[in-house]
């Protein structure tokens, strides 16, 4: 079974996205504390007397210096609009209370006239949470005046799991493939880095040939890597199966990857798992999604401890909560 070997000194900021990159994970209650010079320089910026616009200008700094995910930046500034749009802009911080809060998500549901999903409803609250909170835990307030309002988690339904049954299946397709009379070891490449690894799409498509290191024939790695430095806290270095070199060899002899280690579209890669779901005859297909859940799954089976499980998934502690529970819920055996 594949696992991680950690970096010393990797850890993950508290908050960041979710693979869809859609929006911020609406169930974590995040972990507000950042660094001591952090909430130094929130207090040298922002006041109790300071209006809601100047606290989210310091807010966006603090969310940037914390590496927080693009995405979540975004949405938790677009948010934190809409509730300037309610309050008004110029409201003093310290003049909103938590009952002004409650009024606020009434309004979004009731009375503002566009629909509000509970998804959307609540990660507002959940933006709610972590602004105030990081105005209290920097001193800026005295206590944390969204604390107190009623955070609803949306229960998102379990992923789709592969079985050992159908993870067989899956594989006597591709080494069918692999072994055909005009052979395609693409497939099985694919697929058994996927299910080894847990890697998500946009990681897939990033990696370049010399973040394979197979200098040890007894331990071949994959170090997962990301251009963007914002990104840098994700970075890690995974085990390979010692025998996947060996499927590496006959896809760069069949293909000729110069750099990227799949120099196509991440579309084209969705068809390849297509095509062998197909083969397989799996009754709700084969992705990237899928495969990533499953390696989680079998980790979690193995007994991987769940801190190396979480680094090896490349995921902050605040997505790991829910997370660890789905994984929990879907390595479970039927009642």
């Amino acid at each position: 079974m594949a696992e991680q070997l950690s970096l010393p000194g990797a850890d993950v900021p508290a908050e960041e996205s979710s693979e869809s990159a859609a929006s911020p994970d609406v169930n974590a209650q995040p972990d507000t504390k950042g660094s001591v010079a952090a909430h130094s320089n929130t207090k040298d910026s922002v006041a109790a007397h300071s209006s809601l616009r100047t606290a989210m200008g310091a807010f966006e700094v603090y969310m940037q210096q914390q590496g927080f995910a693009e995405n979540t930046v975004k949405a938790f500034l677009s948010d934190l609009n809409i509730l300037a749009e309610f309050v008004g802009v110029g409201t003093a911080v310290e003049a909103i209370s938590t009952q002004d809060l409650n009024h606020f998500t009434h309004w979004l549901v009731h009375e503002r006239g566009v629909p509000c999903s509970p998804k959307s409803l609540a990660r507002r609250v959940t933006t709610l949470k972590v602004f105030f909170g990081w105005l209290a835990e920097s001193g800026v307030l005295p206590t944390d005046v969204a604390d107190p309002v009623i955070h609803k988690p949306v229960i998102a339904p379990l992923s789709e799991i592969l079985s050992e049954a159908q993870v067989e299946q899956v594989l006597g397709v591709t080494q069918a493939l692999r072994h055909a009379e005009e052979p395609d070891a693409r497939p099985h490449l694919l697929v058994t880095l996927l299910l080894h690894t847990g890697i998500k799409k946009g990681e897939c498509m990033n990696i370049v040939l010399n973040h394979l290191d197979l200098s040890d024939p007894a331990q071949p790695v994959l170090w997962v890597r990301y251009a963007n430095p914002r990104r840098r806290h994700k970075e890690r270095k995974l085990r390979l199966p010692v025998w996947w070199p060996t499927v590496l060899a006959e896809y760069r002899a069949q293909y000729q990857p110069q750099d990227a280690l799949f120099p196509c579209t991440a579309r084209n890669l969705e068809y390849v798992l297509t095509d062998v779901a197909q083969q397989a005859e799996l009754p709700h297909g084969l992705s990237f999604g899928m495969l990533r859940w499953t390696c989680a799954v079998r980790d979690y089976q193995a007994g991987m401890p769940a801190d190396k499980q979480r680094q090896k998934l490349g995921i902050s502690k605040v997505t790991w909560r829910e997370m660890k529970v789905k994984i929990a819920k879907l390595a479970s055996p039927a009642l």
